[in-house]
């Protein structure tokens, strides 16, 4: 028996996935979360074999809450599970310690043998995502993407969404100034003299949605 954490901010995607996933004898969802903070309260009180996490959710990302939740459980096995099929998500995503990668248009079964195989041990990614990462799009904004740190990555997301250097500063744990920081060698690495062309190449990386 598999025991699964499913993380999502959507109530009803997080029932429908737990009543597919109860349909394998050999898969039991012990619990929900819907942001980041429970889902690292619930990964220590669960204690899961397996989180299932999606990287869009309220405040900051999937990924950001997986390092956390490595930080604290460095063998937990999580399973990032998301919309975004994008290669710069899913090689983020793997960087951070994820064991796979599942996204959103995957049919059915491939969501459980994806949590198989990633309980087994073995790294997982759904076709669709090997076929991207395969084919990754070499352009100069993905190229100059790849020189951020995970930090800057995490406040590249979130300035993208529109989120103000305080409030990121809030949800990071981080001072203004240290966030203005990163701000300021986000726009120098990617080549970005104001927010305005930062959005550009945020928008080009599908980091906007």
């Amino acid at each position: 028996m598999v025991t699964v954490l499913l993380v999502d901010d959507h109530a009803v995607v997080r029932e429908g996935y737990r009543r597919l996933l109860e349909r394998d004898a050999k898969i039991q969802v012990v619990g929900e979360a819907a942001n980041s903070a429970q889902a690292c309260e619930r990964a220590v009180s669960l204690d899961p074999e397996v989180v299932v996490m999606d990287i869009a959710l309220p405040g900051v990302s999937g990924i950001e809450a997986m390092r956390r939740i490595l930080a604290r459980r460095p063998q937990q096995c999580v399973l990032m599970f998301s919309m975004h099929d994008d290669a710069i998500f899913p090689s983020r995503a793997l960087e951070a310690g994820a064991r796979g990668y599942v996204s959103k248009a995957s049919a059915p079964e491939v969501l459980v043998d994806a949590i198989s195989a990633v309980a087994r041990g073995e790294r997982y990614l759904s076709p669709d995502v090997q076929k991207v990462m395969a084919h990754h799009d070499s352009s100069q904004a993905k190229s100059l993407v790849n020189s951020l740190t995970a930090r800057e990555f995490e406040v590249l997301r979130l300035l993208a969404r529109g989120d103000t250097v305080k409030r990121i500063g809030e949800k990071l744990g981080l001072s203004e100034k240290t966030v203005a920081n990163h701000q300021s060698a986000i726009r120098e690495k990617l080549g970005a003299r104001n927010g305005v062309q930062l959005a550009r190449v945020a928008a080009e990386l599908g980091l906007q949605l």
